[in-house]
């Protein structure tokens, strides 16, 4: 393997901010792993992201599996391992974790049915914030996080305010939080660092699913002194920034890329 590569692993690859994360950081060097979970429907926008990241030279190495299950995480860092064995050898220099899929059910409705359980609950919690976790662990077991490494993920202003229906997102973005600073605390021994963004409010295939978003999308554009939402690139460029190695003491914290959004 040469050594100027430099590989990232985007968890959530084809679609919104892991998209364009991907295509930044193609742009800038870095060869990408993705892993995204499309059907027939969707799955060409999976194929169209890894078009553009081979189309500035770079290798992209695709999985569509479900990222949140524990047996596909298993495959997948074992296929990442195989391929850096036949390589001579690699490591993953940025994990990106952009996983956005849970329930968006108010938790007190009249009907049972109209309201979130237990299971669903708990597969919020799993898939947007638990993962984190899982991965992070196994990465740096498998000798595939290493000292210089970054670990970013997506959090929102919804983590700390209240927007109906959007609960079991909310917790889900407030525990990610969480797990971002301990992961940084237990992490800054081996020099990896792990960091969250909070990207203002986004046009994106999440964004639009949640209950609302059309009232969401003309508040942010009436109120913003700037006269536009975030952008996908918007944050693609912040994170491929702070992916300096230079920047090895900045770790644990919440980055707000939202031109002052939160703020309003």
């Amino acid at each position: 393997m040469s050594t100027k590569e430099r590989w990232a692993l985007i968890l959530g690859a084809s679609s919104g901010f892991g998209a364009a994360c991907a295509r930044a950081l193609a742009q800038a060097g870095y060869d990408i792993f993705g892993v995204h979970l499309d059907l027939k429907a969707t799955l060409p926008r999976a194929l169209q992201v890894k078009a553009e990241v081979e189309a500035q030279g770079r290798q992209a190495i695709f999985f569509n599996k479900n990222a949140a299950d524990d047996r596909n995480r298993a495959e997948i860092i074992a296929r990442i391992q195989e391929h850096f064995k036949s390589a001579g050898g690699g490591s993953i220099q940025v994990l990106l974790h952009s996983l956005a899929f849970g329930n968006l059910k108010r938790f007190i409705a009249d009907d049972p049915k109209d309201a979130v359980d237990r299971k669903a609950m708990e597969m919020t919690l799993n898939v947007m914030a638990n993962s984190l976790v899982y991965w992070t662990q196994d990465l740096v077991r498998a000798g595939l996080l290493v000292r210089g490494s970054k670990v970013f993920s997506f959090t929102g202003a919804g983590s700390h305010r209240h927007i109906l229906g959007y609960g079991p997102v909310s917790a889900a973005k407030a525990a990610l939080e969480s797990h971002t600073r301990q992961l940084a605390l237990e992490l800054i021994v081996k020099g990896i660092c792990v960091n969250t963004l909070q990207p203002g409010v986004t046009e994106t295939p999440a964004f639009r699913k949640i209950p609302g978003h059309e009232k969401i999308r003309e508040q942010v554009l009436t109120m913003h002194p700037g006269g536009r939402m975030t952008t996908p690139e918007d944050v693609a460029h912040t994170l491929v920034a702070l992916c300096d190695p230079r920047i090895e003491w900045v770790t644990g914290t919440v980055i707000r890329v939202d031109g002052g959004e939160d703020n309003l």
